[in-house]
C-alpha cells in the first residue's frame, strides 16, 4: 500500500483542532484514522489528540485481525472506550468541560476495509468512480434524509456544521460500523469537513483519478481547500491499495 497524510491549519483558524495517524500491529497491518476536535467548543484540539493517541496505543498492541467480523468488533469497542475516555477528560477538567471530536477510523486488510466512525469527517472510496463510505452524522444531512431540504440546500445551510452525534459530548455513544470490499488500484481516502465543504465530490474524484503519487494527490487536494478559503483546518489520509508490493508509508 501507498499511503500519505497532511493536515494543515488552514488560513482562518489561530490552531489545527484535527488529529490523524497511519499505526500498524503487531501484525503489521494498518489502521488509519482522522479525528477534527469541535470547533466550536473549548480543548477540541485536546479531544481529537486524545483518541488519535488512545487508538494508536491500543492498537500497536493488537494482534492480527482476520476477517472483517473481527475488525468490526474491535473498533465498536475501542470507539466506545474512546468516548469514555474524552467524556471522562472533560468532566475531570473545568477548562475542557464540552469538548468532542469526530472519528473516522479504518482498518485495511488484504480484501476489506473495516470502518468505524462518528461525526462528519468521511472517508471515500474511489475505484474507476468515486463513492462517499459515511454518512454525516449532521443536522442538514438528516434534513436532506428526510426529504425536507435538497444536497444543493445543505451546502449553503446556515446550520451546516451542526452535528447530532459526536464523540466525547455524552457518557455513551453508538458508531456507525462496517466493512467494504477493495481490490488493488483503489484509493481510499479519509478527510476532515475542511476538504469536503470545500471540494464537491467531482473536484474530489478528478483529484484522485489523476495519475499521481498520494502525496502530491493529497497535497493537491489540501492546496485546492485552501484556495477555497480555508476557513477550517484540512486534513486529508491517502491510500492506494497496490496489491503485492511493499508498502510505502509516507507520513
Amino acid at each position: 500500500m501507498e499511503q500519505f497524510f497532511i493536515t494543515d491549519r488552514g488560513k482562518v483558524r489561530k490552531q489545527n483542532e484535527d488529529a490523524v495517524g497511519l499505526f500498524e500491529n503487531q501484525a503489521n497491518q494498518t489502521l488509519a484514522i482522522v479525528a477534527d476536535g469541535m470547533g466550536g467548543h473549548r480543548a477540541g484540539d485536546v479531544a481529537s489528540e486524545i483518541v488519535c493517541s488512545f487508538f494508536r496505543d491500543e492498537w500497536k498492541d493488537t494482534p492480527e485481525i482476520t476477517t472483517p467480523n473481527e475488525a468490526e468488533e474491535w473498533l465498536d469497542d475501542r470507539i466506545r472506550l474512546a468516548n469514555q475516555k474524552v467524556y471522562q477528560y472533560a468532566q475531570e477538567n473545568i477548562d475542557c468541560q464540552g469538548m468532542g471530536t469526530t472519528v473516522v477510523v479504518a482498518i485495511l486488510l488484504d480484501q476489506h476495509i473495516s470502518i468505524a466512525h462518528i461525526g462528519d469527517s468521511r472517508c471515500y472510496l474511489y475505484s474507476d468512480k468515486l463513492t462517499q463510505i459515511t454518512e454525516d452524522h449532521s443536522l442538514v444531512n438528516e434534513l436532506v434524509r428526510t426529504g425536507e431540504i435538497t444536497k444543493s440546500e445543505a451546502n449553503v445551510h446556515p446550520r451546516k456544521n451542526v452535528l447530532m452525534k459526536a464523540l466525547g459530548t455524552d457518557g455513551s455513544i453508538a458508531p456507525d460500523v462496517f466493512s467494504i470490499e477493495w481490490q488493488s488500484g483503489d484509493r481510499f481516502l479519509m478527510c476532515s469537513d475542511g476538504l469536503s465543504d470545500k471540494l464537491s465530490d467531482l473536484d474530489i474524484e478528478e483529484y484522485l483519478a489523476d495519475d499521481l503519487s498520494v502525496k502530491e494527490t493529497a497535497e493537491k487536494l489540501v492546496n485546492r481547500a485552501n484556495e477555497l478559503g480555508g476557513e477550517d483546518n484540512i486534513t486529508v489520509l491517502l491510500i492506494e491499495f497496490n496489491h503485492g508490493e511493499e508498502a510505502d508509508s509516507s507520513c
